[in-house]
Formats: C-alpha cells, structure tokens, sequence
C-alpha cells in the first residue's frame, strides 16, 4: 500500500495562552518548509515577545525523509522541545513548526510541570489549528509531436491529470502532476504510447 497522503497546518494557528502558577504560555504554529522559514517565525515571535524569557519549540519538515528538531531554549533539558515535539507526532502533522513563548511567573514549576505545561501548550495550539490533508504527488515532463495532442489531451482528461505548465513550440511539453500511488500506472500509459516521452522530474 502506497502512503500518498500527509497532514500539515493550512496557516498559522491564532495565539493560544495556557496559564500555570503565574507563567504564562503563549502557543504558536506555523507551516514551515525550509529551516529558514522557522528562524524568520522565530525572529518575528521574539520582536513581539521582546519581554519574554524562553522561545521553546519544536519542527518537523518534509514528507517522505522527515527532519525534526525540539529545542528548550535554556529550559532544563527535554522539559519543552520534546513534549512539543511529542504533540507534532501525536497529531501527526508535517512541514509545521510549534512554538511556546513562556513569561515566568515566579514560582518555579520543576521538571514535570514544566514537561506538562509545554505538552498543553502545544496540544492546545494544534487543536485549534487547521489541520488539512495533502497528497504527495509525482511530477513528470511528457514531450510529444502536434499530430498526438488529442490523444495525449484525452489521456488526461479520462485519468483527471493536473497539467502544471506547457511548452508549445517545435513540439509540445506538458509538464503534469499526479498523485504518487497513480504514479506507474500514469507513466505505463504515456510510455506505451508510440512517439510521446515521458520522464519524471526529480
């Protein structure tokens, strides 16, 4: 069985707040795809929590080869980043990146509490973000001569093919996205056909 969908995040979530013994949290997620993209969230987040002593978060980016960091921010070792990370895998979202802004409050929370408060922080802020479902999908480069254009043209009418862009000069290019666990069978069809080529874009 092909696995051709993920979850993801289809914006920013709003602002959470989860209050623990005088410390505030403030929860954030944010779609993420490059680890640039999770400094400029970071940077954006400390100019508006300029007061705040600890930005604590975790991220995980791709689809297929998942990368994945949490990090405590000066909070004792895996008391922030991993439960927040551990809220990522529960929902079982990618491409996101989670972040909890705590002001202390003045009464120390110790270990356990700390680990609690970050796992809420991020539950919460996850729960009211909104989680949508994507396909993974492939991309191929299809080439091929004007007298085959109704055929290539039926082809993926019949089979719901998303053509991304296309060169119409000497001869035509299509450059068409499908679905990865329709992927071989797409590509059987234009290959068996005399005259079209067809190769995937990496």
């Amino acid at each position: 069985m092909i696995k051709d969908v993920y979850k993801t995040i289809a914006k920013p979530s709003e602002e959470t707040l989860f209050k623990e013994k005088g410390s505030k949290f403030f929860g954030y997620a944010f779609p993420v795809y490059t680890e640039q993209d999770v400094k400029d969230c970071l940077e954006n987040l400390r100019k508006q929590h300029h007061a705040a002593r600890h930005f604590c978060y975790a991220y995980q980016i791709g689809i297929e080869q998942l990368k994945f960091r949490a990090n405590d921010d000066g909070e004792p070792n895996n008391s922030a980043g991993l439960p927040i990370y551990g809220q990522i895998q529960s929902f079982e979202v990618t491409n996101v990146l989670v972040v909890s802004v705590r002001y202390f409050g003045g009464t120390k929370l110790g270990v356990g509490g700390l680990i609690t408060a970050y796992k809420t922080s991020a539950q919460i802020t996850l729960g009211v973000s909104e989680i949508i479902i994507k396909t993974i999908d492939v991309q191929f480069k299809l080439k091929f001569e004007y007298d085959l254009m109704n055929t290539v043209q039926r082809i993926i009418k019949e089979k719901n093919i998303k053509i991304i862009r296309q060169n119409l000069e000497m001869d035509c290019e299509y450059f068409i996205s499908v679905r990865k666990k329709e992927a071989s069978t797409i590509f059987t069809v234009f290959d068996d056909l005399y005259k079209v080529a067809i190769k995937i874009i990496e």
